[in-house]
């Protein structure tokens, strides 16, 4: 059984002794520590908290355990219900709350369940932020609200119509293109709230055949629910038997998209955002943004459009404040999430959906030939287990010292940029383990490039 107290809120494993796991306790104290910290901290004049769950099958007991804390600290509650976690973030601004809560673990398996925590932009907690909600849970430092004092609950769920009716109205989707295209779509939806959602989705923007997988919100997911190629063997057939002309996988809360061709191959998570900021700017030129774990594509279709793309260190939250920073219009993670600011400043595969249908409409190209006018690149994912008696910080620090004629970007661990190829060393938060992301043109390059760092740091450690 695991608990993770993170910036970004925390999660654990449901079940096992009260110390292990995402117990009730736990919940408690952490969803007080959040009450306590967002009555301090907000500027808003309300005293409303959101709070949606995906489909998981501990979420009903979960969001119970949530709204009675709330409530008991004196917030009052707008319960939205099965939502997907941007939904539950546009909910925050279109409610005036104060924050938001989504319990929803990502992509991690069934027994999962975590926290999220927004403020009142409906935006995540940044680093300092969720340091004080974990200082405040550690000493329960925290007051309930007496008996005349005590919050209630609303519930609401036309917020998954509001979202779709804000996605068909942003100006570069366009729902005639779309109609006219004649598209056949498959999705996979893993069982949880994308099933609920992305059938509407579609229909509204025009799609009249769609091919359904794992639609059922039960939260037994039908396989494992991170949108990686490995795990999506089910569409790739499908795709071929249905004559699909594009597919759509998210995760449990669907904030990431991934597609796939209608060949049955993958367009590439890391392509996902590619794809859509080369539409984005080919109407509205500006800057982009995406982490320094992600594909070098973004850089190079947006500088083919005249215009400059930034990095920031790995999370939504830093990706968020760059793009703020650049002014830019479109950016994200190349785990498949897009974060469009017309929209709003979130991950959004809902939003991704309508904006890549409409590029792919306007293109009148099979998906494998859009995927095929990117530069390709190929990212290997590699890591170095170390002694818990090694000093980290101070490896990273002689590897930046070893490489110090290249390109250096030392805001997330260490980045080195090569003229035609990258390598991200990270160290882990929680073990003692560097994570080593290295791309190149061709994957042998890409696992040749992180085999040599793994050489080096291990001469390191001698």
């Amino acid at each position: 059984m695991t608990l993770i107290k993170s910036i970004s809120g925390i999660r654990g494993t449901i079940g096992g002794k009260p110390e292990d796991g995402l117990s009730p306790l736990a919940i408690v104290k952490f969803v007080a520590a959040y009450a306590t910290f967002i009555r301090k901290s907000t500027k808003s004049n309300t005293n409303k908290i959101v709070v949606g769950r995906d489909a998981r099958i501990s979420g009903p007991m979960v969001k119970q355990i949530v709204l009675g804390t709330l409530t008991g600290m004196g917030f009052d509650v707008v319960d939205i219900d099965l939502a997907t976690t941007p939904t539950t973030e546009m909910a925050v601004t279109m409610e005036k709350a104060c924050g938001g809560i989504i319990l929803t673990a990502s992509h991690n398996p069934k027994q999962w369940n975590a926290l999220k925590l927004l403020n009142e932009r409906g935006e995540f907690l940044n680093a300092a932020e969720g340091n004080e909600v974990l200082e405040i849970a550690a000493s329960e430092d925290f007051t309930f609200a007496d008996v005349d004092s005590l919050g209630k609950v609303t519930v609401d769920t036309t917020y998954k119509q509001k979202h779709i009716e804000s996605v068909l109205n942003l100006d570069l989707v366009d729902v005639e293109a779309i109609k006219a295209a004649n598209f056949r779509v498959a999705i996979d939806c893993v069982n949880s709230v994308g099933g609920v959602v992305l059938p509407d989705l579609l229909y509204a923007l025009g799609v009249k055949e769609i091919f359904k997988l794992h639609c059922a919100p039960h939260g037994n997911f039908a396989h494992n629910p991170e949108p990686l190629p490995q795990h999506l063997t089910e569409i790739s057939e499908l795709m071929k038997h249905a004559k699909a002309d594009i597919g759509f996988v998210v995760d449990p809360d669907v904030d990431r998209l991934a597609l796939v061709c209608e060949n049955g191959e993958m367009f590439g998570e890391e392509y996902t955002l590619v794809a859509i900021s080369d539409y984005v700017l080919s109407h509205t030129p500006g800057n982009t943004v995406s982490n320094l774990s992600s594909s070098r594509a973004l850089r190079d279709v947006t500088e083919a459009h005249g215009c400059t793309y930034q990095t920031a260190a790995v999370g939504e939250v830093n990706v968020v404040a760059k793009m703020k920073e650049t002014n830019a219009v479109i950016g994200g993670e190349g785990n498949g999430g897009v974060i469009y600011p017309a929209s709003h400043y979130g991950r959004d595969a809902l939003v991704g959906i309508a904006l890549f249908l409409s590029h792919l409409a306007k293109k009148k190209m099979k998906a494998s030939e859009l995927r095929a006018s990117y530069p390709p690149y190929f990212i290997s994912k590699q890591k170095v287990e170390l002694t818990p008696e090694i000093d980290v910080d101070a490896i990273l620090e002689k590897v930046k010292e070893k490489f110090a004629g290249n390109d250096i970007t030392d805001i997330d661990g260490v980045k080195i940029d090569f003229p035609d190829k990258w390598v991200h060393l990270r160290k882990s938060n929680t073990e003692p383990i560097i994570r080593i992301y290295s791309e190149a043109h061709t994957m042998e390059e890409a696992d040749e490039l992180g085999g040599q760092l793994i050489s080096i740091i291990h001469e390191m450690c001698k």
